[in-house]
């Protein structure tokens, strides 16, 4: 029972392309995707950084605070400068000090605020104030621009959830056939948290670092640019170091998070079948294949994470030689006279500030590549194929009667692969036309076909005598009422899951609707009667209850054209029976199409089309076909049985 792993990530990150068979009506095929290397780094980040248009005001805001923060504290730091040569002189005054110019400058700051007095104490008491108020510059622009950056960085991922859910409604169906909704959730979670993570950190933190790196810059060659020769010597093997391990990184971020998708695509999938997997004992198959998935994630995540986080020790202990290097000349030029105490002392702590913003910009490479990974798989959804749109002069056919023909119609999910040929039949309004015949005959595809779920490959389909191609979709869709065999309900209440067949309908149409699918007496005998909420799709009423709500969202849409796919075979028969006088009085006035196993639902149809391998291979009423004595006759009398 146990599968490979090789075939589970067969199953799971290739089966999209290859399981598209035989869809509604034959199963339906779960497939992850998402996997392989960041496959253009530059257009997803600038793609990204698109996202940041609306915000320009705001971060050039942020930006100055940073550039006023980021001085702040260099400035700062060199006021110490100063103050050490004064301690110095104070201690040892022959001791000959050689100031630079920004030394002199920074002596001479702190000495206009001394009020002219020239004593040690009150120097350092000016140097101290001074100091104060440059950080509390500092700090104050570092709130600012630390609130502005978050306010912006959740406008932004607002703006592309928003985008990325209004393109999931505009994808074709084929679309969700090939993905299960693990696999698509963990765009919405999983990837869009880590762009997140990114915008809010690793930007601030790549930009304060560039800022500081060039103020540490200047201040060093004003300082001593003998030592920043020293110092920028080190730059190169930061780079070297940075990009390889940077491109290991990337790689094995975008494998895990493809990894991460399949496990979520997994859970997803044995959290909704949990029924199955318990009627049929497979808990145990089900833990070792999740076990197998997840092994895999792991050592995916061991190798993302061990080469994303192994770039901050590699380049702080390369940082702290560089550190050793400069202080070590450093004091030879202290000892010659060539630098004084307070400039090295200055020099020593930009020898380590100048390592700090690599080593920053480093340690956030983990994030960036999660993130740039989860960005590509966040950017497939968004350049995935729509719908095509309608047609330039497509109409609204606002008093469609339901005269539905379907011309030579042929069509297959996968090109190469037929799955309806040459079909023709026509429905006049008011009809009921019902479809019988083997799994996978091709059913529900002839019904998909009708509402454009999928274009036809060749024929034509007509309603009123108009090319359903140049209908505009939601009017179409709006004339066509679905009751499917998979019931889903949304949360919220009974009223409200009832009247999303039609959003304007008032509570009596509502309480009508339940009357005519005869839900009624059982949605009076729930806690709150319709006002009662649903929850988990459904989890507290019965699979007939859920049946009957469909029928009854279906009711109120009053469209002319009826589609019933299997829509009581997840009732019982006495059940059944109960509802039958309901969808009678719905079917009253509608074109119906029927889809049915039990083929005592379609004796009634003004015509029964009996589908095998995709050809209609018998056409006429139930008495017509029985004295035919073909393959409607052996089904019926259970000669044969459908499968």
């Amino acid at each position: 029972m146990a599968r490979s792993l090789e075939q589970l990530q067969k199953q799971y990150n290739s089966a999209a392309a290859a399981a598209r068979g035989m869809m509604p009506g034959g199963g339906r095929s779960r497939a992850l995707g998402a996997k392989g290397k960041p496959k253009n780094t530059a257009q997803t980040i600038k793609r990204l950084l698109s996202y940041l248009k609306g915000y320009r005001v705001r971060l050039i805001v942020v930006l100055i605070c940073m550039l006023v923060s980021t001085v702040t504290s260099l400035c700062g730091s060199y006021l110490m400068a100063p103050i050490i040569n004064r301690l110095t002189r104070e201690v040892s005054p022959d001791t000959p000090l050689k100031m630079s110019g920004t030394e002199r400058v920074a002596d001479g700051i702190i000495q206009s605020f001394t009020n002219g007095k020239t004593d040690a104490m009150s120097y350092i008491m000016a140097a101290v104030l001074l100091l104060a108020a440059v950080y509390t510059v500092g700090i104050l622009t570092s709130y600012i621009h630390s609130r502005m950056m978050l306010r912006t960085t959740q406008g932004v991922m607002e703006k592309l959830r928003n985008d990325l859910f209004a393109k999931l409604q505009k994808l074709p169906l084929r679309y969700f056939d090939s993905k299960p909704t693990g696999e698509i959730m963990s765009r919405f979670t999983n990837d869009i948290d880590n762009i997140e993570a990114m915008v809010n950190n690793s930007l601030t933190s790549m930009f304060s670092g560039l800022i500081t790196l060039a103020g540490v810059l200047v201040f060093m060659i004003t300082t001593n640019w003998v030592l920043t020769l020293i110092t920028a010597a080190f730059v190169p093997i930061f780079a070297w170091g940075g990009a390889a391990i940077g491109k290991l990184s990337r790689k094995y971020y975008s494998s895990q998070q493809a990894a991460l998708g399949a496990v979520n695509g997994y859970i997803e999938e044995t959290v909704t079948g949990q029924n199955v997997i318990k009627v049929f004992n497979h808990e145990d198959e089900c833990e070792e294949e999740f076990g197998k998935l997840n092994g895999d994630m792991r050592g995916k995540q061991f190798r993302a994470t061990f080469w994303g986080g192994v770039m901050g020790p590699i380049m702080g202990n390369t940082s702290q030689i560089s550190y050793a290097v400069t202080v070590g000349i450093g004091g030879v030029f202290m000892v010659a006279g060539r630098l004084t105490p307070g400039g090295l002392a200055v020099f020593a702590q930009y020898s380590r500030q100048f390592a700090m913003p690599i080593n920053q910009i480093s340690q956030q490479m983990a994030t960036i590549f999660s993130a740039l990974a989860g960005a590509e798989r966040v950017f497939e959804v968004m350049d995935t194929e729509p719908e095509l749109p309608d047609a330039a002069d497509a109409l609204d056919m606002p008093d469609m009667k339901g005269d539905v023909v379907l011309d030579n119609v042929s069509f297959g999910y996968i090109p190469g692969k037929t799955v309806l040929k040459h079909i023709s039949l026509y429905a006049k309004p008011g009809q009921k036309i019902a479809f019988v015949g083997s799994t996978g005959a091709g059913k529900t595809t002839v019904t998909n076909l009708l509402n454009r779920f999928y274009d036809i490959d060749e024929g034509t389909i007509t309603i009123d005598g108009v090319d359903i191609r140049n209908i505009k979709r939601d009017v179409l869709r709006r004339n066509i009422a679905m009751v499917l065999q998979d019931t889903h309900l949304f949360t919220g209440t009974v009223m409200d899951n009832i009247r999303y067949g039609r959003l304007d309908a008032t509570d009596e149409e509502v309480i009508e609707a339940a009357k005519t699918a005869s839900a009624h007496s059982f949605i009076m005998r729930l806690s709150k009667g319709y006002q009662t909420v649903i929850e988990g799709d459904g989890a507290n009423l019965s699979q007939g209850q859920r049946q009957l709500l469909n029928i009854a969202r279906a009711a109120i849409t009053k469209a002319p054209i009826l589609v019933l796919d299997e829509a009581t075979s997840s009732v019982d028969t006495r059940t059944e029976r109960h509802i039958e006088k309901g969808l009678t009085e719905l079917m009253q006035n509608r074109t119906t199409f029927v889809i049915a196993h039990r083929l005592s639902t379609v004796r009634n149809a003004n015509a029964i089309m009996v589908l095998e391998h995709g050809e209609i291979i018998e056409r006429g009423d139930h008495d017509d076909l029985l004295e035919q004595k073909g393959r409607y006759y052996e089904l019926y009398n259970g000669l044969t049985e459908l499968s």
